[in-house]
């Protein structure tokens, strides 16, 4: 892979060197009020920097809405948090139309979704037509109230959390949601010695004072720029394809998993990956992206955009099941 990158990679690797220092003071931040939980932390980041919302689903308990609040703190972002429940209204979110019986016009009132960092509360908790109010926001940055268009702040992403669906009083996301998500993260329970270090932290009354910012939202503006130049080889750019094309068409990769596969990825899926292995990369303080990045991100990229098959279900397969199954087939360049 090296041998065909360009003259000026060193040039992005000491620029990525020069952005990337504030990746470090903010992970710290973030672990002094989140114990353990590294790869949702990471991930979050990784969502911030190549300008990608973030879905995270886990069990309740596990610091999900806790990460985000911190991370909206440490970036000194302005943040909404909007708990979704059943009653909860389309105009709840993006805003409506109040009738001024002095004028006798309707004035516009903004609702939370105008704002850096929407925090989307246990989406999965409120009924379709509610999350697809978010819908245009997430994809078109911007809402329409009435019959006019308001912009969205920028930067402007979605952080969601939800309960696995098996919980009581869930909803299924629609497809087009989910696939508005870069990322899909799965958090699980903390370990034996980190649950001791959290009982040891927050074992008390005391209320925890939040956050002092350690960068602001024009810093993050710029280390997307750079995260923009990171090198990606035209090899790394075909293992890329193949991974989501193998999804789709797995008989022509030789990999037995389609009667498993109803839908594979979209090519979404292949734009996001290449995003988010960049910012991958750029927090690991390198001007390249390597096929371990790719490996690194991609379950995270994928596990929400696969549809799987009755016989899946049957077989107690997952989606990250079969992406494994994917990554461990396709050889690596």
């Amino acid at each position: 892979m090296n041998s065909e990158m360009p003259l000026d990679v060193s040039e992005i690797d000491a620029q990525v060197e020069a952005q990337s220092q504030f990746v470090g003071n903010v992970m710290t931040a973030l672990e002094r009020v989140i114990v353990g939980q590294k790869y949702m932390l990471e991930r979050l980041l990784v969502g911030i920097l190549a300008n990608g919302h973030v879905l995270i689903e886990g069990v309740p308990g596990l610091a999900k809405t806790r990460a985000v609040t911190a991370l909206a703190q440490a970036l000194d972002a302005h943040y909404q948090r909007i708990q979704f429940t059943p009653d909860l209204l389309p105009a709840d979110l993006v805003g409506t139309l109040i009738y001024q019986p002095q004028s006798g016009e309707f004035k516009v009132r903004k609702g939370p979704v105008f704002a850096n960092l929407v925090l989307a509360d246990e989406i999965n908790r409120a009924p379709a037509k509610v999350q697809s109010a978010l819908l245009e926001a997430m994809q078109e940055k911007q809402v329409t109230i009435g019959d006019e268009s308001f912009k969205l702040p920028d930067p402007f992403l979605v952080l969601a959390t939800m309960n696995p669906l098996e919980s009581d009083g869930t909803y299924p996301l629609p497809e087009a949601q989910t696939d508005r998500f870069m990322l899909k993260l799965s958090i699980t329970y903390p370990e034996r010695s980190e649950e001791l270090e959290i009982l040891n932290r927050m074992a008390t009354t005391e209320p925890e004072p939040p956050l002092e910012p350690v960068i602001t939202l024009d810093e993050v503006t710029a280390a997307r720029k750079v995260v923009n130049t990171i090198f990606i080889d035209d090899k790394i750019k075909d293992y890329i394809v193949d991974i989501v094309h193998a999804t789709r068409e797995p008989e022509e990769h030789g990999l037995d998993i389609g009667r498993y596969i109803d839908f594979g990825a979209s090519p979404r899926a292949s734009i996001y990956l290449a995003l988010a292995s960049r910012a991958y990369a750029f927090i690991r303080g390198r001007g390249y992206v390597t096929p371990q990045d790719i490996k690194s991100i991609a379950p995270d990229i994928l596990r929400h955009r696969l549809i799987l098959t009755y016989e899946a279900e049957a077989e107690d397969l997952v989606a990250e099941d079969l992406v494994k199954r994917v990554l461990d087939h396709l050889p690596a360049p």
